[in-house]
């Protein structure tokens, strides 16, 4: 996301292998889905940090360096000189983003962490799963939450420097991240003490889904506006509904969230899904397909939206990607970098910081880089 701002991102990975997401796919060339889905707009330097003779490289970029972003377990970039305070001395403006699984302290601060148990220690898991038969879904929520609230810390920090003229430590986890994103649910534990559910949220929401007469899935979402429901009673010949006690008002809807699902399901199935959603949009109902990602990426809007993007690569060729979700009016984002193979910009980050081209193949030969 930095990178998509505009920031030179150096991505330093291991020098036997690099990032092991490279081999996270049916692909075996280092330059599979998941890689890409995470990678572009870096460049990669491998580099072996256990070898003391790339103590001198490391430094180098940190001395010039805005941010330093590690996801050691807590401990870690001491081991290899590297945490903030062994830094903050040689380079007083480094913002040092440090992202954890649960957090730099604590009882759970050094077990081995990853998207999963970010989302069970958060709550978050109970929201999406059928706890009588657990069945983890859907993406990388933690994962990709973490590097959300990363980049916003890190963000605010730079802007912090620019009236200090000093870095400072961010810390974020995947424990801390996901709690935050759920804030709603908390909330409405800690209001009425209900511990919400995989369902809480749309029968608040008044949120919709059925299947339609063609096999295909839509979604319509009323929320609190009782024009939302008026239209759509309209849109499905149904006036009758708007009338029933049951469902005068927005709360009484949410009680009988399930009921109101149950009597409408086996009308929506008697046409065709593009039938719906025509006379939903005539309604002014907020109601969409659910596309699958081909189908998403097919759609109009998302054309228009400039959500599907691709940039060349010398060896991979035309990568197709996920454009930027935000646009700025006067500084929009650079053109977009294909995501790096292992090792792709090391002799020329290497020149960048002034090694000739015999130390740079010194380097190679001694397994350095």
């Amino acid at each position: 996301m930095l990178g998509d701002l505009g920031a030179d991102v150096i991505k330093i990975e291991d020098t036997n292998g690099g990032d092991p997401f490279r081999g996270w796919s049916v692909e075996s060339d280092g330059y599979g889905a998941p890689f890409v889905a995470f990678n572009r707009n870096k460049r990669s330097l491998t580099l072996d940090l256990r070898a003391p003779e790339s103590r001198d490289i490391l430094f180098s970029l940190i001395d010039g360096a805005d941010v330093l972003i590690e996801n050691f377990r807590p401990g870690g970039a001491a081991k290899l000189g590297i945490d903030y305070d062994m830094l903050k001395s040689r380079n007083p403006k480094l913002v040092y983003c440090a992202i954890t699984g649960v957090g730099t302290t604590g009882c759970y601060a050094g077990r081995a962490c990853y998207d999963a148990v970010g989302q069970g220690l958060s709550g978050l898991l109970s929201l999406l799963i059928d706890r009588e038969d657990p069945q983890p879904v859907g993406p990388t929520f933690s994962d990709t939450l973490t590097g959300l609230f990363a980049a916003y810390g890190v963000l605010a920090a730079l802007n912090a420097r620019a009236t200090t003229h000093l870095g400072q430590r961010v810390n974020t986890s995947l424990l801390q991240a996901t709690m935050r994103f759920m804030h709603e649910a908390y909330a409405v534990f800690f209001k009425t003490g209900h511990v919400p559910n995989a369902y809480s949220r749309p029968q608040a929401s008044q949120v919709y889904a059925f299947v339609c007469r063609d096999g295909l899935p839509l979604v319509v979402h009323l929320s609190s506006p009782d024009k939302f429901w008026q239209g759509f009673v309209a849109a499905l010949d149904r006036t009758d509904l708007a009338a029933d006690a049951r469902y005068k008002t927005h709360g009484a809807r949410r009680q009988h969230w399930k009921t109101i699902h149950a009597e409408l399901k086996p009308l929506l199935a008697a046409q065709d899904r593009a039938y719906w959603l025509e006379r939903f949009a005539a309604a002014d109902v907020p109601a969409a397909p659910i596309h699958q990602v081909n189908e998403a990426l097919d759609d109009p809007q998302v054309w228009e939206t400039g959500m599907r993007i691709f940039a060349d690569h010398p060896k991979h060729g035309r990568v197709d990607m996920v454009g930027y979700p935000v646009t700025l009016s006067d500084t929009p984002s650079p053109q977009v970098i294909a995501p790096p193979v292992l090792g792709e910009h090391t002799d020329t980050i290497l020149a960048e910081l002034g090694y000739d081209a015999e130390s740079v193949r010194r380097f190679h030969e001694r397994g350095i880089v």
